[in-house]
């Protein structure tokens, strides 16, 4: 059987953004990658000091962020134009040709407001399909794709989109041709026993440990949907995970996450 090639797709979380020598590092990694790869990136943090900046109160329900029609501006302004241009700036600078995406540009990720829920997330989208052909085009004319966290609906409605779940998204429909590690690069060094003791990393994590840590309230908030992305990816075709700070592509410390 003829082996897939390789690709990592990897994302980086905003507390890392924020923090100039912590990315700087981060992307000299990344530059390093052997491969194929692709960048997926966030930026909430600054999103909100910019949507405060403006007279603007960001809004969250269960750490989940309310776009409404201002703050999805914010959004499209900070993400698919700030952080992104400045990593694809600081990437130049490391000889790492790539381009900044949302998922309007190519039709490269279509869809949908969120729906069919208690809460109203106003312009949120839950991802549809990825534009494989165009993505693999890119790859092969060795441009690296950097995405932010916007996508579209195809009826000229800009989303704002959780950056793990596009990460995710991408992951699973790029695995039936190529082999996908997909890798989360957050402020901690893997996911945590406890969140106060930065070295109790978790080494391996499984479904049925998550379920239980899950139950036990050891993971909450924001890893929940993290992990969930994490599962669903490696029931989907992905063939590794791996979470941890902002060394995690060298670094041997790290959450591996297994079925």
């Amino acid at each position: 059987m003829e082996n897939k090639p390789k690709i990592s797709v990897v994302k980086i979380g905003g507390n890392v953004i924020d923090n100039e020598q912590l990315l700087n590092t981060f992307l000299q990694d990344f530059s390093e990658l052997e491969g194929y790869k692709i960048l997926v990136h966030g930026g909430g943090k600054k999103a909100s000091e910019i949507a405060e900046k403006l007279g603007l109160q960001p809004s969250f329900v269960e750490g989940r962020r309310i776009t409404d029609k201002s703050m999805l501006e914010v959004a499209v302004m900070t993400y698919s134009g700030l952080i992104s241009k400045q990593i694809v700036a600081k990437l130049q600078q490391l000889k790492t040709n790539s381009i900044g995406f949302s998922g309007a540009d190519g039709n490269l990720i279509l869809s949908e407001k969120r729906k069919n829920t208690a809460i109203d997330f106003g312009f949120v989208g839950d991802v549809i399909s990825i534009n494989n052909n165009l993505l693999s085009a890119l790859l092969s004319q060795n441009i690296i794709p950097v995405f932010s966290a916007i996508t579209h609906d195809g009826n000229g409605q800009l989303l704002n989109t959780n950056a793990d779940t596009i990460a995710a998204e991408i992951a699973i429909s790029l695995s039936k041709e190529y082999d996908i590690e997909l890798i989360y690069s957050f402020e901690k060094k893997g996911v945590l026993l406890n969140s106060e003791d930065e070295n109790s990393i978790i080494e391996i994590l499984d479904f049925e440990k998550f379920q239980l840590l899950k139950e036990e309230k050891v993971i909450h908030s924001g890893m929940l949907p993290k992990l969930e992305n994490c599962f669903k990816s490696l029931a989907n075709g992905v063939q590794s995970i791996i979470i941890g700070n902002q060394n995690v592509l060298k670094s041997k410390i790290a959450t591996k996450i297994k079925l």
